[in-house]
């Protein structure tokens, strides 16, 4: 019967995933078992299932005695979805300061004892940001949950049923796993590229085939502050991600707190862009003296009209991006129903 699936699919979404199988057969069987006694050699019907349910009680508290426990920092429902965003953030952490190490030394063999140091320290500063990055991620979604379930508490108690089972989402409703990996690593990748590697972002400069320096994209004064809000935007992405996979399906409350971080992130946007310091003012100079452009040349006019209006295009795509994400959820949830 589609409840007992129902109520079986709401208690194993509570459970680590690498348990959910197994206890799923196990419910199964001890719900047939159940009914077997209950009904004898007769017909089961839907109120027989309804009792042996109830009997059961609330998917959270039977998850709960599953477990055996009840809260933690990361509880147990998420430890697993928790230990594998921290190796995913521990590896792709070291992987983008590994290649920005290996590269320094293509670029400048002659600095290598400079780079091997700058190597040790990003490690050292770069794999505990990851790890508490996203404790921090995890322990924010571990209190949400825990203050709603509080909230739940304090509101009249009344004996659940089982018709208060949502139904098994549809596959177009879900979110594939592979997705919010493949989000959580590319927000991870931005983090550690900004934080680390951004002396590498601009335009490298060559002579005889040798790496002369970089003409930086942005105003290295500046470029400090404005990291943090880089952190904001990409860190708040991260937790998004870390929901997704979490719940497993796009409900309107994963599609409401889409909504709010892709707010926070427009704001952080806003803050950015809205000084013009963030961008490298000498930047056209610069490619001049350089000898790749020639000033006030046809390609020179072109390179500088696009310039000066990359915060426009940058601001047009990023929005377009946050909408469109907030759009593809709540389609999502229309479909999964």
């Amino acid at each position: 019967m589609e409840i007992i699936e129902r109520y079986v699919y709401a208690v194993t979404q509570l459970l680590p995933p690498s348990q959910r199988e197994d206890i799923a057969k196990e419910l199964r069987g001890l719900i047939e078992d159940m009914l077997d006694e209950r009904v004898q050699d007769g017909e089961i019907t839907e109120k027989h299932v309804e009792e042996v349910l109830v009997e059961l009680g609330e998917p959270r508290k039977l998850a709960n005695k599953y477990r055996g426990m009840k809260r933690y920092l990361v509880g147990p429902e998420l430890f697993d979805h928790y230990v594998m965003v921290l190796k995913i953030a521990l590896i792709s952490t070291s992987v983008v300061i590994g290649v920005s190490f290996i590269i320094s030394i293509i670029l400048d063999p002659p600095s290598i004892l400079q780079s091997f140091i700058s190597f040790i320290i990003s490690l050292v500063t770069g794999l505990p940001m990851a790890f508490g990055w996203t404790t921090f991620a995890f322990a924010i979604i571990q209190f949400a949950g825990n203050t709603h379930l509080k909230r739940k508490e304090l509101q009249p108690k009344r004996r659940w049923s089982p018709s208060d089972l949502p139904p098994v989402p549809h596959p177009k409703g879900r979110v594939k796993r592979g997705e919010a990996i493949t989000g959580i690593i590319f927000y991870i990748i931005c983090i550690t590229v900004f934080v680390f590697s951004g002396d590498y972002l601009g335009v490298w400069l060559f002579d005889a085939g040798k790496f002369k320096e970089v003409i930086p994209f942005f105003n290295e004064e500046y470029y400090g502050y404005y990291v943090l809000f880089i952190l904001l935007i990409f860190g708040f992405g991260m937790i998004k991600e870390c929901l997704k996979m979490i719940y497993g399906r796009w409900t309107m409350k994963l599609v409401l707190f889409t909504l709010v971080v892709n707010i926070i992130s427009i704001i952080g946007l806003l803050f950015i862009i809205a000084e013009p310091n963030i961008w490298n003012p000498n930047f056209m100079a610069q490619l001049v003296d350089s000898g790749l452009l020639t000033a006030h040349s046809e390609t020179y006019t072109t390179i500088r009209s696009v310039w000066e209006q990359t915060t426009l295009w940058l601001l047009i795509l990023f929005l377009f991006a946050l909408v469109w994400d907030i759009a593809d959820g709540f389609i999502r949830v229309r479909k999964g129903r």
